[in-house]
């Protein structure tokens, strides 16, 4: 039986990827995002016969409520949901942030995962089957001038992770958190406001992470027998190490 994935924030980066490895692979996808242009490109790409799409936005939970309560017959039976949307916003110091910001971060990259999760479990848990795979940071566990409450909603992302794994014990249903470190994508550019070239030196002389090697790590974690849980993966490029985000850059 084809199995389905629902992705949040799939037009870009890690999302984009993974929905382009999954279907590679014979599943269904639910992809959504808030660029219903960018979303009906995807589906063109992929194939509309697998691909349902939903153009919202996770920090709305009515929206949440509205997309999930609309998805089609089809695609009902979700046996994973990869929890990507997120933002940074900013690298200032805490006292000179825009608190605008903070609460977009907040309301993304924490209340859209619990909205996006509390939704899709119970029909997981009658199901006795599933895999919520929460997409976190290294910036979880390792603090670093400027990551402030960026940093903070992914230890959340982390010990939500962890909590659910509890919550979840003899149901079956597997919990997995990524914590990625440098990786190049549209990530920086929208944390820099969508400055390019302020976001292209944060990259300057390294070889960083890319959306296609973590959604080859996505992949794996979800294609492990039943058995098996891969309760979190930490990576780094090498040429970063630890939590002091040393930089090994190449004149």
């Amino acid at each position: 039986m084809t199995k389905t994935i629902l992705i949040t924030g799939a037009t870009s980066g890690f999302g984009k990827a993974s929905a382009e490895l999954f279907v590679s692979n014979g599943w269904k996808l639910i992809l959504t995002g808030r660029r219903q242009d960018r979303l009906q490109e995807l589906q063109e790409q992929l194939g509309k016969t697998n691909v349902h799409i939903a153009a919202f936005d996770v920090r709305n939970r009515q929206q949440v409520e509205a997309m999930i309560k609309d998805i089609p017959k089809e695609f009902g039976n979700i046996d994973i949901l990869l929890n990507n949307a997120g933002l940074a916003l900013g690298l200032g110091p805490a006292h000179e942030t825009d608190l605008d910001e903070w609460e977009n971060m907040v309301d993304t990259n924490i209340k859209g995962l619990l909205y996006m999760t509390r939704l899709i479990l119970p029909a997981m848990v009658a199901r006795k089957t599933g895999h919520i795979i929460n997409l976190g940071s290294i910036a979880g566990s390792w603090p670093y001038p400027g990551g402030n409450t960026y940093g903070a909603t992914k230890a959340f992302a982390q010990q939500f992770s962890r909590n659910l794994r509890a919550d979840l014990a003899g149901t079956g249903i597997r919990v997995t958190n990524i914590e990625p470190g440098l990786a190049e994508s549209e990530f920086s550019i929208v944390r820099f406001g969508g400055d390019v070239e302020k976001a292209a030196k944060l990259y300057e002389g390294t070889e960083p992470l890319t959306p296609a090697d973590i959604a080859e790590i996505i992949y794996w974690t979800a294609s492990r027998p039943a058995h098996v849980n891969i309760n979190a993966v930490e990576v780094m490029p090498v040429c970063q190490s630890w939590g002091n985000f040393v930089i090994d850059r190449k004149k």
